[in-house]
């Protein structure tokens, strides 16, 4: 059975958008486009490297009281966190929350320049839209819900998570559904991620990254020859993945990202390091890989270490070799009849919008995989130049996009009171 109806659904937002309150809501988001783009800036300007996300968590935290939020906080792994209060229920209240996240963090590494240009609705800086768009819009939907006077049913946690982009490996939002008092109590989980109002990242393609590391003596090119070089081993055993067949359904995909090692020409090299990454929609398929990795780097290691000559192995030693994970990310996808998927219908019926469903990997691939009807959107506006110094964003219809954000996470607040 369903959990959730189309015609249910889109009665439920027509009633929503009907309220008096909801009307003051959007009447906020209208009159303050200049708020939402200072606030944009302003983060902007913010360094927030991966694993330095310190200084913007502390800017978020205090956007977060200035907006309404109650019992704000930065957590041990640095996210920032504050509860919009259900207005008839005592704060110490145990039941369903609903969770609206966006990351703090960027990919740019400590130092970038950062020197926001706001041109009439255009924002140009790195990391203006990926993730300034999010954060931005999460800010906007927590004042208007507040200036306006919008009776939740049941608490909306805001989330200024970190760890996002690349190495981060989402543990901003792992570390919440993982140490957080609110996290068994979560209904469900919208995610803002970067621009538009077109699409909703519904299938989460897992992802799983390692570090390859061989290590060997080292030593002179020509008076140590024959020592095990750990370069030629790591190569070897490279070739050997990349030649590894892949699926096209469910779509697979192996990618070698970097390759590191050695101290100059004449040296045979003490180390040599590699990082690879999986990526599918299949967990088998994510598995079946990681077993490739692992049979490709032993048996490269095994031969290379029986081709040492005997008296250098003897004086030496041989390669070792170290696997280790730097990324996991679940795949999961939300179930077709979830009320979150008939809501974001219903909300695109009220405000003639389309919504095109997509796989990406996003901090939703957490709450999904632990069977919470989560979903990543972008919070209006264009954007472009994404991950490079000349990122962009463009508010222009961003406020059709943050009606749509606002209508959503007051459907599921109603849907979550119910159950």
């Amino acid at each position: 059975m369903p959990m959730f109806s189309r015609s249910s659904a889109f009665s439920q937002v027509t009633a929503l958008a009907g309220r008096r309150t909801v009307h003051g809501a959007f009447a906020w988001l209208h009159g303050n486009p200049k708020t939402i783009m200072d606030w944009q800036a302003s983060l902007s300007a913010i360094p927030a490297p991966p694993f330095g996300e310190q200084a913007r968590s502390a800017w978020m935290a205090a956007r977060l009281t200035e907006v309404g939020a109650a019992q704000v906080e930065i957590d041990e792994a640095g996210n920032a966190i504050g509860i919009l209060p259900a207005r008839h229920l005592p704060a110490e209240s145990t039941g369903p929350v609903v969770v609206v996240s966006a990351h703090l963090d960027t990919v740019f590494p400590a130092g970038t320049p950062l020197h926001p240009v706001v041109e009439g609705e255009r924002l140009t800086a790195p990391g203006a839209c990926d993730n300034g768009a999010g954060v931005a819009g999460l800010l906007a939907i927590a004042r208007a819900l507040t200036e306006s006077g919008v009776e939740l049913a049941v608490p909306v946690v805001l989330l200024g998570n970190v760890g996002e982009e690349g190495e981060g490996d989402l543990r901003g939002v792992r570390h919440f559904y993982e140490r957080s008092a609110l996290a068994g109590r979560v209904a469900a989980h919208v995610v803002l991620d970067g621009a538009g109002a077109d699409a909703a990242v519904t299938q989460a393609l897992g992802s799983r990254r390692y570090r390859v590391t061989v290590t060997g003596p080292g030593g002179h090119s020509f008076t140590d020859a024959g020592t095990v070089n750990p370069i030629a081993a790591l190569a070897a055993a490279l070739v050997a993945l990349a030649e590894t067949e892949l699926p096209e359904e469910p779509r697979t995909t192996l990618n070698l990202g970097t390759i590191r090692g050695g101290t100059s020409v004449n040296s045979i090299p003490e180390t040599a390091q590699a990082s690879v990454d999986f990526r599918s929609t299949d967990t088998e398929q994510l598995a079946r890989l990681e077993a490739a990795l692992d049979a490709a780097v032993r048996e490269s290691v095994e031969r290379w270490n029986r081709r040492a000559r005997p008296a250098a192995a003897q004086a030496r030693g041989l390669l070792t070799y170290r696997l280790e994970k730097i990324g996991d990310r679940p795949a999961a996808q939300l179930a077709n009849d979830s009320a979150l998927l008939a809501s974001l219908r219903a909300v695109d019926r009220h405000l003639g919008l389309r919504t095109d469903l997509r796989l990406g990997s996003t901090d939703a691939n957490l709450p999904l995989s632990l069977g919470i009807p989560a979903l990543s959107l972008g919070a209006g506006g264009e954007g472009g130049g994404a991950h490079t110094l000349a990122e962009w964003y463009s508010a222009k219809d961003r406020e059709a996009g943050l009606q749509r954000v606002l209508l959503l996470t007051l459907a599921m607040v109603e849907w979550a009171a119910e159950q």
